[in-house]
């Protein structure tokens, strides 16, 4: 059909159409479609009516067609368009999810969109698709240990016991240390942030020492007792743990989450403890760390404060900790443990399990 520039509306399509416009309920794109067939019947030339439409002279052309092929009823829908090209089979997505999980790419570990694509003779966009419908994401790997400590369910059992029930008159407190901070300066200075553009800093830098933080965190409060010393041998701990008796009540009980490090069970550390009967020690499974809360408080630091930190020594560094430390103590939060040791025990379960499928 050739352009047209005259159409004749008859008058009860005319008032269904001036009806459409004054609908508040219409759809907006339906409006501007009846006020396109209304100004034509006026006279109005395609360049016109787009002017006053505020659209292109294609697509009023396109919508005059319609209304004279289909009448009204036309404007009210969309136009439908074959797809440029047919749909996937079921047997070709079928075959991207089988390779995507069960095989390898040549000289590659994990397939790419592009290495897909070459193989099964798709668009890269296709695989794209076909991954994100299935949630495949070769790219991405998670790092993962099982504890292997023969007394793993009893030490669980006793580390989330005190966080869920806590014992009466005394503090439980998260232990460890944090070692081996660098003093990292940067060798060039870096730009700010600003609208559009993100902070930068060389890759580069200066180291100038490391130090190391030993923390306890109250699991109750979520305040934090800190200290920095140069080393983390059993002298250190024993001094942390001094500084653990001088600044909490001496009528609490003290029931300390450590983990296994040497350190921690150094015949000198046994033999203050016994001392001190106060003093109570619990430990994590091996390889179980992330059963300690201040781990959280560890990886809060890090990201807030040592991370993009740069520093010009050692003491710099200390201070900067040290700092951090007390404006969180200034308004701490409790890390809230939830899972329950059961709970966290059939996890652990279901992942060897799934471990000894696989092999």
């Amino acid at each position: 059909m050739g352009k047209i520039e005259r159409i004749e509306v008859p008058a009860a399509d005319r008032d269904r159409l001036e009806t459409l416009v004054r609908d508040r309920n219409t759809p907006q794109k339906v409006v501007w479609r009846a006020r396109i067939v209304l100004l034509t019947d006026e006279g109005l030339r395609a360049t016109e009516v787009a002017t006053r439409v505020g659209t292109s002279t294609l697509t009023v052309r396109r919508w005059r067609r319609r209304y004279a092929q289909a009448g009204v009823d036309g404007l009210l829908k969309d136009a439908t368009r074959p797809p440029g090209r047919k749909p996937l089979t079921a047997a070709v997505i079928q075959r991207v999810v089988d390779m995507t999980l069960h095989e390898k790419p040549p000289r590659a570990t994990q397939w790419s969109v592009r290495s897909m694509a070459a193989v099964t003779g798709l668009s890269h966009t296709s695989v794209q698709r076909i991954w994100h419908a299935h949630g495949l994401k070769p790219h991405l790997v998670k790092t993962f240990k099982l504890s292997t400590d023969k007394p793993f369910v009893e030490k669980v059992q006793d580390v989330v016991g005190l966080y869920l029930d806590p014992p009466d008159k005394a503090l439980v407190l998260a232990v460890d240390e944090k070692s081996q901070i660098q003093a990292l300066d940067r060798t060039q200075p870096g730009l700010p942030l600003k609208k559009g553009r993100a902070g930068t800093m060389t890759h580069d830098y200066k180291r100038h020492g490391t130090t190391t933080l030993f923390a306890a965190l109250d699991v109750a409060t979520g305040t934090v007792l800190g200290t920095c010393m140069k080393r983390h041998r059993h002298q250190e701990f024993l001094r942390f743990l001094r500084e653990i008796n001088r600044a909490t009540p001496r009528h609490l009980d003290l029931h300390l989450i450590v983990d296994n490090y040497a350190t921690h069970k150094h015949p000198k550390v046994k033999a203050w403890l016994a001392k001190h009967p106060r003093f109570h020690l619990h430990f994590t499974p091996a390889w179980a760390s992330w059963l300690n809360l201040v781990e959280r408080f560890f990886a809060l630091i890090t990201q807030e404060r040592i991370r993009r930190g740069a520093f010009t020594s050692v003491p710099d560094l200390e201070s900067a900790i040290i700092d951090y430390l007390e404006h969180h103590n200034a308004d701490p939060r409790p890390f809230v443990w939830t899972a329950s040791a059961s709970a966290i025990l059939e996890k652990v379960a279901r992942a060897k399990q799934a471990l000894e499928s696989q092999h």
